[in-house]
């Protein structure tokens, strides 16, 4: 299905993302190597050790201590969280931080898999492209006066990690 950005952005907004952001792409058939998933395992593990700057769309995943120390310390993402490429490696993606982002895998990661597949015959498609390592739908966002008290807590756990890691350097 060939889509123009206006439908592109529709389709997101019918799928309760329409806030995300997408980019146009002109897929490049690319031959991927049978070693990728050794090196998308490494990069995963270097994606979640660099989220300690993302503390406030973190504490936004619903996540409990143990599960968001686990995922900054690079040791296992949550149940219900998805890594994703921005440009699909078979679409001439690279094996780059910048090229991934992370979003809850439902419903948002299988929307994004329904988009994505529906456009595989276009010439040019539409991807999905956060601004944020993590997306986080702007419905979801929406708070209360009062601050965020897991924000809070996440980010001195977060400063605390990051002070430690630069005093073991």
């Amino acid at each position: 299905m060939q889509l123009t950005r206006e439908s592109a952005e529709q389709r997101l907004h019918d799928f309760n993302m329409g806030d995300m952001p997408v980019m146009e792409l002109r897929p490049t058939p690319t031959v991927v190597t049978s070693d990728w998933f050794t090196k998308y395992k490494k990069l995963c593990h270097e994606f979640t050790q660099s989220l300690t700057d993302s503390v406030d769309e973190l504490a936004l995943m619903n996540l409990t201590t143990d599960e968001f120390m686990g995922l900054i310390m690079g040791h296992a993402v949550p149940q219900n969280l998805s890594i994703r490429f921005r440009v699909p490696l078979t679409w001439g993606g690279k094996l780059e931080l910048d090229n991934l982002f992370m979003c809850n895998t439902f419903p948002n990661s299988q929307r994004l898999d329904e988009f994505i597949i529906a456009q595989s015959d276009a010439q040019t498609v539409w991807l999905p492209n956060p601004s944020r390592k993590i997306y986080v739908p702007g419905h979801n966002i929406a708070g209360a006066d009062g601050g965020n008290a897991t924000s809070d807590r996440l980010s001195q756990i977060a400063a605390q990690i990051v002070a430690a890691r630069s005093m073991g350097q």
